[in-house]
């Protein structure tokens, strides 16, 4: 690993941590955390209460195992959307693990707002 990807890993990491401290999830308002890697995104809502994870989807699931680019991340965001009204969760609190608000990101935030799910 070059020493620039390190040093923007650990960037992400202490932004991760600080935004941590703040955001929790409750059983009334999971967290709803998203991982975004060269190829996939994966994101679970998390119930930190009694650190159980209430629905999870991803785009290397069985069966699907496609690249997540926008469009695809949008409609992975209305999949976690639709599982997550099926749970009776209406709202959630969205945890970005310290990546920028923005590209799979926001594509991704945005699809779950369509589905109907509030944060």
């Amino acid at each position: 690993m070059s020493a620039k990807i390190a040093k923007r890993k650990q960037l992400r990491l202490r932004r991760k941590k600080r935004i941590r401290k703040n955001i929790t999830g409750s059983a009334e308002r999971p967290r709803l955390s998203v991982f975004r890697s060269a190829r996939h995104v994966y994101a679970q809502v998390v119930n930190d209460a009694n650190g159980r994870t209430v629905v999870s989807v991803s785009s290397f699931e069985k069966g699907q195992h496609k690249r997540a680019n926008k469009e695809a991340c949008e409609g992975l965001g209305k999949e976690l959307g639709k599982r997550c009204r099926d749970n009776n969760i209406k709202q959630i609190v969205f945890d970005k693990n310290g990546n920028m608000y923005h590209g799979r990101i926001k594509a991704f935030a945005d699809g779950v707002r369509a589905a109907g799910v509030e944060f």
